[in-house]
């Protein structure tokens, strides 16, 4: 999985992107807030971001909020790093859109934790959008009943797909899961059932 870490300061870069690719992970650095808003924006961004609070240009707040102003197909998990540790600067950190935080300075093995935990909440959000995508398809092709349908013009009958002739009901019923009642319509009752009342009744009267 692709990673952005962004972070002001070398040192803390630099353990940042060793302690990743350690684990495997594809990591992407930049030092400060305007570059990683700019590589957030492409369309091949990292869905995993871990931001240090404070940095030139854009903070990891400004950052987090300009993500959740954005609509994207991808969800972008962000982890906050900061030095502030009271309450009230972890609300406003979640506030913004920060999905975590991890405090500094940092245990490796925290860190890669909560990284692990924002892995499977992307992996879980794209297998989502997957069966979304997947259901919209199918909803759209039972929209259409999948293009052009053969109807008969007297019997009013559809050929499927293996040529064989069926009542319209049937064949919809089919490729939409859906089911019929039947009724009658108010034409239908006035140029076929009323006549044959009526002939019954005249029968009757005979």
């Amino acid at each position: 999985m692709k990673i952005l870490v962004a972070e002001d300061d070398p040192v803390s870069r630099k353990v940042l992107r060793t302690i990743l690719e350690n684990r495997g992970y594809d990591v992407t650095t930049v030092e400060d807030g305007v570059n990683a808003w700019e590589i957030l924006q492409s369309d091949e961004s990292p869905q995993l971001a871990v931001l240090d609070w404070m940095m030139p240009g854009k903070d990891g707040t400004d950052i987090c909020r300009l993500v959740r102003a954005t609509e994207k197909s991808g969800y972008v998990y962000i982890i906050l790093l900061t030095g502030k540790g009271r309450k009230i600067d972890v609300i406003e950190g979640l506030d913004a859109g920060a999905d975590d935080y991890v405090t500094k300075p940092f245990n490796a093995g925290e860190l890669v934790a909560r990284v692990k935990v924002g892995e499977r909440v992307v992996e879980l959000h794209n297998r989502l959008q997957d069966h979304v995508k997947k259901l919209q398809e199918a909803l759209d092709n039972v929209k259409t009943l999948q293009g052009l349908l053969p109807i008969c013009s007297y019997c009013h009958k559809i050929r499927d797909d293996q040529n064989y002739w069926k009542r319209v009901e049937d064949y919809i019923a089919e490729h939409s899961g859906a089911t019929f009642s039947h009724s009658i319509c108010p034409d239908c009752m006035v140029k076929y059932v009323q006549p044959q009342l009526e002939k019954l009744n005249n029968d009757k009267e005979d």
